[in-house]
């Protein structure tokens, strides 16, 4: 889909849908009865105005977000900024979808892993990390209830009894700071109340699905409340071993997933607060599955045959994971200044182990297959040991007046420990091998920042912001082998200057522009996966971005209807990039000279009568790599089988030497141009309750896999829908429902591994299921 052509898709999409919902005279009407309303709208608590989607005569709710560390209406963020909450949360988590349930249902947004459930690698406006080491950095950070969760193990916490999601685009270096220039998401929890509440829901799905989510929220005396939520989520297996031999992992695909949440809210009076955060995660489940010479040579197509139930393979294949944390919220409001601390600590532990050749045997040990087989590679990557502490301390202004403002100092260390392992697969009980590599990374950064808001008139206002930065990284890398080792250090110390100036201008009551520049920085990054003794590590400079935007957001139809459309460019210097090094199973860091994108975003929400409500959000994005001297190696098999049985079918001019490809002028990968994404709702009365059915559909365009361009590895255009169909009964008490998942099955490679034999990972099959939930 071209970029004209989709725009004009959506723009008419909108228009249509509008137009139907809505006579000729309503867009034309006063909208001074709608002006009044939403002043009182905007002045109400920021918890009772997200209670409810609707609010009397059909208006839309007031959403209240806190992306600039305040409570305020989405509508005077002078950003690009989408949220996720009630209907379409539930929607869009059934059957216990994982947290890349979010790629493609926000503009902008993609999601997507090698390792399945786990590591979630998340992509704004193109900008991303491929990279699959465990200390890999994103330049998309995460930050749930108030901290930011740096390794990639710590972002696939399950999604439950979350209030709301917030997606911030672009990038956020003043209040949320490093390693975050392509933007934030932010998941804030439901908090503690002070009133006796619960919910208990229950599902079953196919294959063997099996899930049950509950909370209880309990006040225990006037000043303290208690809540406590949790899940539990299994799967059994779906993907059988065809290996004639017998050997290795015999089924595939099922899991178990636990995961709690306890907080605590201690509120002795108006002006203090304390809010205590235990979650704690155990997983276990298989890697994701590498499968050899499933892409048809010279196309991106399956190759004909395909079975998805089947996957032969002599290795061991599983996957564990379990994390712990907490958090302190401390809260005190001293008059005209608000100080907050907030203090976390988070803990992981993780072992994941895969057969990543994707078949069975090889050409020097037959018999092997699926097809061309060059060699055996089964692997394991551990974090032993893995600690997070983090600190900030923040004051505000709360007092009324023109001039408002945030400062704050904040501090992180993190420590961690990576083992990475093989085994011999072609011995008894897949034994591991002697040599091994293993790395430490000791990570400290310190900051300091602040911002002003100026209200220059009753139309007019402006905001400014600054952060320093000091980051300093202790790495060391060894390789251990029988015939030696080798030990390598890595220490390094960078510094930054982060600020952004944006503005907001009243055009009339239901309609504010905006326009911002900012920038963001994302730290060095170092990896050592050696993979012998002649080995070394790759290290990849900082990187900064600046980025521009101007926008719109606008109230429609008397607050029945919701607009907001952006436009955005920016430009990023010694942008990192992984690359895989071609030949063996390690990734390379490299700085590009400059990284450039520019797009739009388009977010809309209706209710389009008292039965129906849509959502529906677009975004394009051209991203290019600019450095005429980057060379990266491809389709290592090429190397590896000289007569090209099984090597990918290259689009780039050759490099200077043979093996190299010129990058240059090649979009990111994993960043798809077009993304599309709708929901439609309708709900009515029957009986004593309510009966609803809500779909949602999202596409998005192809992408390549790899920093080169081949036609084997370029993921096909997909779309993908779901649906959801349920009944409440008892003023809301109780609810039914049934759901599915990839409606229609589609089944394309979304990502793939290229030092071997055309070996391609798949999206998620069609799931449905149903629900029973009972809150008290």
């Amino acid at each position: 889909m071209s970029k004209n052509s989709s725009g004009f898709a959506v723009r008419s999409l909108i228009a249509l849908a509008v137009a139907s919902a809505f006579p000729l005279h309503a867009a034309l009407a006063t909208e001074a009865g709608a002006d009044a309303q939403s002043a009182a709208a905007e002045g109400q608590d920021a918890a009772a105005a997200t209670t409810a989607p609707r609010s009397a005569g059909g208006q839309l709710e007031t959403v209240i977000v806190t992306a600039q560390r305040r409570a305020e209406n989405i509508k005077d963020v002078p950003m690009s900024i989408a949220t996720v909450k009630g209907d379409k949360l539930d929607v869009l988590t059934s059957g216990a979808a994982d947290i890349r349930f979010l790629s493609g249902r926000s503009p902008s947004v993609s999601i997507e892993s090698d390792y399945g459930r786990t590591f979630p690698r998340f992509y704004i406006r193109g900008l991303g990390n491929t990279d699959f080491d465990l200390n890999a950095s994103q330049p998309v950070g995460l930050v749930m209830d108030d901290i930011v969760m740096e390794n990639a193990m710590l972002k696939g916490f399950p999604v439950f009894d979350v209030d709301q999601i917030e997606v911030l685009r672009g990038p956020q270096g003043t209040l949320f700071g490093r390693n975050s220039p392509a933007g934030v998401i932010k998941f804030d929890s439901a908090k503690p109340v002070f009133k006796q509440e619960g919910y208990l829901q229950v599902g079953l799905g196919n294959y063997s699905a099996k899930t049950v989510e509950g909370m209880f929220n309990m006040p225990v005396s006037d000043t303290v409340a208690l809540r406590v939520s949790g899940t539990s989520q299994h799967r059994g297996n779906r993907v059988d071993n065809t290996n004639p031999s017998g050997k290795g992992t015999q089924e595939f695909e099922g899991y178990g997933d636990q995961a709690i949440r306890l907080q605590a809210l201690v509120q002795p009076n108006k002006d203090l607060s304390a809010l205590f955060n235990y979650h704690a995660r155990d997983y276990h489940g298989n890697a994701t599955l590498f499968r050899a010479n499933i892409i048809k040579k010279g196309t991106n197509d399956l190759v004909d045959g395909f079975d998805y139930d089947s996957y032969p393979s002599d290795g061991i294949n599983h996957q564990n994971l379990k994390t712990k944390g907490g958090s302190i919220r401390l809260k005190y409001n001293a008059g005209d200044v608000t100080f907050n601390s907030i203090t976390g600590y988070e803990k992981l532990d993780f072992y994941s182990r895969a057969d990543v050749d994707g078949g069975y045997g090889a050409v020097y040990a037959p018999p092997y297959g699926p097809g061309f087989i060059p060699f055996a590679v089964e692997t394991a990557d551990v974090l032993p040991n893995h600690k997070q502490f983090s600190q900030e301390l923040r004051a505000e202004s709360n007092y009324s007046g023109p001039l408002q403002w945030i400062g704050g100092l904040f501090f992180f260390n993190e420590k961690i420990q990576i083992d990475s392992v093989s085994f011999e697969t072609f011995d008894a009980g897949n034994p591991q091998r002697a040599n091994y590599a293993v790395q430490f990374q000791d990570t400290k950064s310190y900051a300091a920042f602040g911002s002003l808001n100026y209200t220059v008139s009753d139309k007019l206002k402006v905001r400014g912001g600054v952060r320093y930065t000091n980051d300093k990284k202790e790495f060391a890398a060894s390789r251990v082998q029988t015939d030696g080792r080798t030990n390598f250090n890595i220490d390094n110390t960078s510094h930054n200057v982060s600020w952004d100036l944006s503005g907001t201008y009243e055009l009339n009551k239901s309609t504010n522009l905006f326009a911002r520049v900012a920038t963001g920085y994302r730290a060095p990054s170092m990896q050592g996966r050696l993979d012998d003794l002649t080995s070394q590590p790759s290290f990849a400079g900082a990187e900064k971005a600046v980025s521009y935007e101007a926008g719109i957001k606008q109230d429609l139809f008397e607050k029945r209807a919701r607009l907001s459309a952006s436009v955005f460019q920016y430009r990023m210097k010694d942008k990192q990039l992984t690359a895989g090094n071609g030949s063996v199973n390690m990734n390379q860091l490299i700085n590009a000279d400059k990284v450039t994108g520019q797009g739009v975003e388009l977010d809309f929400q209706a209710n389009l009568s008292d039965g129906f409500s849509m959502t529906a959000g677009y975004s394009y994005n051209h991203t290019e790599i600019k450095d005429p001297n980057l060379y990266v190696k491809y389709c290592g098999n090429v190397l590896n089988n000289p007569t090209g049985a099984s090597g990918c079918t290259r689009l780039d001019p050759d490099g200077a030497v043979a093996g190299l490809s010129l990058i240059d002028g090649n979009p990111l990968p994993r960043a798809p141009k077009s993304q599309f994404n709708i929901t439609l709702k309708y709900s009515t009365a029957i009986g004593d309750g309510e009966f609803y059915a809500y779909t949602d559909w999202a596409y998005r365009s192809s992408y390549n896999f790899f920093l080169y361009e081949a036609k084997e590895y370029k993921a096909k255009p997909l779309t993908e829908g779901g649906v959801r169909a349920g009944y409440k009964w008892g003023n809301g008490k109780y609810e039914v429902a049934a759901f599915g998942r990839n409606i229609t099955d589609r089944q394309v490679i979304v990502g793939a591994i290229d030092f071997d034999n055309l070996t391609g990972m798949l999206n998620e099959p069609r799931t449905w299921g149903g629900t029973f939930k009972v809150n008290f």
